[in-house]
């Protein structure tokens, strides 16, 4: 019998080694599985490459991951804004490594990934420091850059509904990077708040099929996260 839920976040997250490449969901406070990122500190995995939207809020999520000294890399699209201290301040002592990733091409990379795409050309940074080093080709008299895929050892999202086939529902602006990240790493680790028996979530809301998932943990719903976003 397939049941791929697991009854703790702890043993969610058991196997992840030093040195993993761990990609987080999330877009701001919508969808960011903050009880896996706690998760991961508790279990201490070291010399990480993260791949996420931004580089933490604040002191909580997947700040307090930077904070513990646990991320060797960073890879994201948008990693300073107002509360980003935590990731400032490693960035400019040369204790975290970032690559910056325009996220359209954030997205399309992880996507490559999970399809199966050995690459992509874009128009997006062609000229700038961001094609350095990359090849460009013109195409149709414009230039291009090629673009590789972003794959991952583990995914880390949050959900609304899953089943234990692991089929997995939204909600809303939490759906966000879940999908695609899900397709492009080897482990996808679940959060949800609810789990359902099989035949209950409709097949046409299922935006995440079972295939990408490993992993399936239950998690209570809190009104609020520290940064003041609604829980989504």
């Amino acid at each position: 019998m397939i049941d791929k839920i697991v009854s703790s976040i702890a043993d969610a997250l058991a196997d992840v080694c030093d040195g993993a490449t761990v990609m987080i969901g999330g877009f701001g406070g919508a969808g960011m599985p903050n009880e896996l990122i706690d998760g991961l500190i508790a279990q201490g995995a070291g010399e990480l490459t993260i791949v996420a939207n931004n580089a933490g809020n604040a002191e909580f999520g997947l700040a307090a991951l930077l904070k513990a000294g646990m991320v060797r890399k960073v890879i994201c699209s948008f990693p300073r804004q107002a509360d980003s201290y935590v990731f400032d301040a490693l960035y400019r002592a040369g204790k975290i490594e970032l690559e910056l990733v325009p996220q359209g091409n954030l997205s399309e990379r992880i996507r490559a990934a999970g399809a199966g795409i050995g690459g992509f050309f874009t128009k997006v940074g062609f000229g700038t420091d961001l094609a350095k080093g990359k090849e460009v080709r013109e195409i149709n008299g414009e230039m291009y850059v090629l673009e590789a895929p972003i794959h991952a050892d583990y995914a880390l999202i949050k959900a609304e509904q899953g089943d234990r086939w692991g089929n997995l529902t939204y909600r809303m602006a939490a759906r966000n990077f879940g999908p695609v990240m899900a397709m492009a790493a080897k482990t996808t680790i679940a959060s949800v708040h609810e789990i359902v028996l099989l035949g209950q979530l409709d097949p046409e809301a299922v935006v995440t099929p079972g295939i990408f998932v490993q992993r399936v943990v239950k998690i209570a719903r809190s009104a609020t996260v520290a940064s003041g976003y609604k829980a989504a």
